[in-house]
């Protein structure tokens, strides 16, 4: 069953897309598809977009004033859940972080209102957006600062296509710490340009809240302990829905404080654009990870040829774990003895952690309790046991028919890992058996 939030951005989705389709003709494959076999043409018929999924999140509408789209942010504190139970003090737009994402189309005249509901001033600088200077949006530089209570607009014709963003040039320390940041997606018009059938964006955040806390430390530099995408940590992370054969694009966006290597299971991809645009074919490279800079964009393309439950995540190994404390003493090959006994006698409920690694604290946490307003430190429920990752990680789902609407469960075909009893090692093997080995 949809939940209101979900069916509110269904239907945006659905109007957003009416909208692509009333404005571009058919699409044909371009010579990129040629040059790069495995990335072959969407196999959509129909005419127009593909409209961006925004997962956890939504599209920002607009309407037709004299051949301008106009667009309205409003820049406001926001209550965020990053997971069912934990609940943050952010900053963003139009009620949530990240802010919605704005498309249109190259050549494009948008206006785009911004109305300042925070405690203190703000302004927006359109990322990577070539423009007139004064439409860029840094305060005291090319503009004032928004004040609290004002609105400011921005008009300007868009000359470039590709994965943009939005974010403060005021306080950005603190503004984009508490997620005041959003995607500008400027499609191309040329119908005949490369398109895909799936096609998602997701924003990259770092924070520092402490265990039972609510709101998030702007001044930590490096030393976070929540990592999200789309201010959604896993299992709170909506899954990506792909049908096999599919030609999909994620588009990831990164303003944190870090690069942040996104890692996928089971397929390769092309890396096909950056914040400055599409990248050339002939320069494309396959990857299975592509590091995503500070201040920077990149596009990821691939073809969903291996139905299947797939990882994707960041592989930096503290960023797949949530509220991790990093002041713990080092326990990893320690005997403990006795000393769960002796802590149990003190403060009931407490554990030991780390003499024999973390591996087992995923499962032990779901029976104990968390403080207030936090979350386990790793771990969601999968199909045979806990998923030991949490953080910035989501599942890309791959079946050969899907609703594209709809959680499918858990993949169950193929063959499968399997626990044996025992194991004959080549040391125990007869020299014969050896020599037939190929060893």
């Amino acid at each position: 069953m949809f939940s209101r939030r979900k069916l509110l951005f269904s239907s945006a989705a659905s109007v957003f897309g009416s909208a692509l389709l009333g404005r571009s003709a058919a699409a044909q494959p371009s010579a990129a598809d040629t040059t790069h076999s495995h990335l072959k043409p969407a196999r959509r018929s129909s005419g127009g977009r593909t409209p961006v999924i925004t997962p956890n999140g939504t599209s920002l509408p607009y309407r037709m004033e004299n051949g301008v789209k106009v667009f309205h942010l409003t820049a406001e504190p926001v209550k965020r859940e990053f997971v069912d139970g934990f609940a943050v003090n952010c900053w963003g737009y139009n009620g949530m972080t990240p802010g919605p994402t704005i498309e249109a189309f190259e050549g494009d005249r948008v206006r785009i209102y911004v109305t300042n509901k925070l405690p203190e001033g703000t302004s927006i600088h359109w990322h990577g957006v070539i423009l007139p200077n004064g439409m860029d949006g840094v305060s005291g530089l090319t503009q004032p600062k928004i004040g609290p209570g004002e609105t400011f607009v921005y008009e300007f014709t868009l000359k470039q296509t590709g994965t943009l963003m939005y974010h403060p040039h005021f306080d950005e320390m603190t503004q984009i710490a508490l997620g005041m940041h959003g995607f500008f997606v400027i499609h191309p018009r040329n119908a005949a340009v490369r398109r895909v059938d799936r096609d998602f964006a997701i924003f990259l955040n770092e924070w520092f809240i402490k265990p039972g806390t609510a709101t998030p430390d702007p001044t930590v530099m490096l030393d976070f302990n929540v990592f999200t995408f789309n201010s959604r940590v896993f299992p709170g992370t909506d899954p990506l829905l792909v049908r096999t054969g599919d030609r999909v694009r994620i588009r990831i966006a990164n303003l944190t404080m870090d690069s942040h290597p996104i890692h996928i299971h089971g397929h390769k991809f092309y890396v096909t654009g950056t914040d400055a645009g599409p990248i050339q074919p002939s320069a494309w490279i396959p990857e299975n990870t592509v590091n995503v800079p500070v201040g920077a964009t990149r596009d990821m393309e691939f073809v969903a040829d291996n139905p299947g439950d797939w990882a994707f995540h960041c592989h930096k190994s503290h960023h797949v774990m949530n509220q991790m404390g990093h002041g713990l003493p080092n326990l990893l090959g320690v005997d403990a003895g006795n000393t769960q006994a002796r802590l149990d006698a003190l403060t009931p409920g407490t554990m030991v952690m780390g003499p024999t690694g973390m591996g087992d604290m995923s499962e032990m946490q779901g029976m104990m309790p968390t403080p207030r307003n936090s979350i386990a430190m790793l771990g969601g429920a999968g199909p045979y046991g806990t998923i030991d990752m949490g953080g910035m990680f989501t599942i890309v789902k791959i079946r050969d028919d899907i609703d594209y609407g709809r959680d499918p469960g858990w993949y169950s075909s193929g063959p499968r890992a399997y626990r044996v009893n025992s194991i004959s090692t080549p040391e125990q093997q007869s020299p014969h058996q050896h020599h037939a080995s190929g060893s």
